[in-house]
């Protein structure tokens, strides 16, 4: 099983942390996806490039298994996100619409009255995103999130919906 890191080209916060990932040692090119995908594998890390809105790209972790043969155990996808109070925010938070009903379209892809399946890691996660921009100065600059987000993936696939 591999996981996943998607990473869209055309937001800056999320092409940065791509680049720093592939500035480590050990990546190589990945297998040529369908759809004009860019990837990348280093140990059991795959790290997907793409140029669409990330709230468009549903069951990303289904689609590499078909092109790839590997299963997905997780995906990360590395994101910009917009604060309520405009002000900077670092964010981990899961996917998914579930406060919609079935029959409701969502106005930033996903599906209605789903939520991802929970993954243990977001939990520590946020808790050291609170703590790293503590003892940077970042707050209260920068809002710490958690939340959730809309898009889906399959229903096999780990997105954490534990934030603390």
């Amino acid at each position: 099983m591999v996981v996943l890191v998607v990473a869209t080209a055309s937001d800056p916060a999320s092409i940065g942390p791509a680049a720093a990932f592939l500035a480590m040692p050990g990546w190589s090119p990945g297998p040529p996806i369908p759809e004009g995908m860019e990837s990348f594998t280093n140990g059991n890390v795959r790290l997907l490039k793409h140029e669409r809105s990330i709230v468009a790209e549903d069951d990303l972790d289904r689609r590499w298994q078909e092109a790839t043969g590997e299963a997905v155990s997780e995906v990360i996808f590395l994101s910009k996100h917009t604060a309520v109070s405009n002000r900077p925010a670092l964010t981990v938070h899961p996917i998914g619409v579930p406060h919609l009903r079935e029959d409701e379209t969502p106005p930033q892809g996903g599906r209605p009255g789903w939520a991802g399946v929970p993954n243990p890691r977001i939990g520590p996660w946020f808790r050291l995103m609170q703590k790293v921009a503590a003892d940077q100065g970042l707050v209260p600059e920068f809002e710490v999130r958690c939340f959730l987000d809309a898009f889906s993936i399959s229903e096999s696939t780990d997105i954490n919906t534990d934030c603390f």
